[in-house]
């Protein structure tokens, strides 16, 4: 459809709480499919509603087994724990190391609001974490253990994330 304008870090609609969607209208249809665009287009594996603009609780994410579209997303389960290097592509050039959970179950609605349940486990795990924590304007930086650092930094590591 159309690629977006990824919102960056010292933009205010970073750190608001996004509204939940109570139908699913063509407009809402086009944002989906905008954001996996600009997602893939920017070569990350995750993006949020907020990142391109819009306070509306939807995330798309893609870790490379295809695309994952939620709405209104509820975390239910977080078990284990996995330290990693996360990035963002609303924080572009930096990584840092972030503690998440290693295993989560998130609840919510696909693209045509059917229920579905998504279950991540490392990598996925820690995108659904990410990806959640921006609808309600919690960006990575704040979860960081130690400093930012630049990605070029990063030799190839598969655990970092842009998303």
């Amino acid at each position: 459809m159309a690629l977006r304008k990824i919102r960056e870090l010292g933009d205010e609609i970073l750190t608001k709480k996004c509204r939940e969607v109570s139908e699913m209208t063509p407009r809402l249809k086009e944002l989906v499919s905008d954001m996996l665009d600009t997602m893939y287009n920017a070569e990350g594996v995750g993006l949020a509603a907020p990142q391109v603009g819009v306070l509306r609780r939807i995330v798309v994410i893609d870790i490379g087994e295809g695309p994952i579209v939620l709405v209104n997303p509820k975390m239910t389960l977080q078990e284990g724990q996995q330290e990693g290097n996360e990035g963002c592509l609303s924080v572009p050039g930096k990584a840092g190391v972030v503690v998440r959970p290693d295993h989560v179950i998130v609840e919510g609605f696909n693209e045509n609001m059917e229920p579905v349940t998504v279950e991540g486990q490392e990598l996925l795990a820690r995108a659904l974490c990410h990806e959640l924590d921006h609808l309600d304007g919690v960006m990575y930086t704040t979860r960081v253990e130690g400093e930012l650092f630049d990605t070029s930094e990063l030799e190839e590591e598969p655990d970092a994330e842009e998303a």
